[in-house]
C-alpha cells in the first residue's frame, strides 16, 4: 500500500467511525449513513474499507 492509498484509507476510517456514532445516537437514518458510505467511498477509493463495510 502506498503512502497515497493508506492516507485515503484513514481518512475514509476516520469519517465512517463518525458518521457511525452518529448513526448509533440516531442522529441519522440507516438509508442516510448509506448513502454517506457510498459518497466516502467514491471520494477516498479506500482499498481495505470496502472489503470490511456491509
Amino acid at each position: 500500500m502506498s503512502d497515497e492509498q493508506f492516507e485515503r484509507e484513514k481518512l475514509y476510517q476516520a469519517s465512517m467511525e463518525m458518521f457511525k456514532k452518529m448513526l448509533d445516537q440516531d442522529l441519522i437514518t440507516e438509508e442516510e449513513y448509506a448513502v454517506i458510505d457510498t459518497k466516502m467511498k467514491e471520494k477516498y477509493r479506500p482499498i481495505i474499507g470496502t472489503l470490511l463495510s456491509p
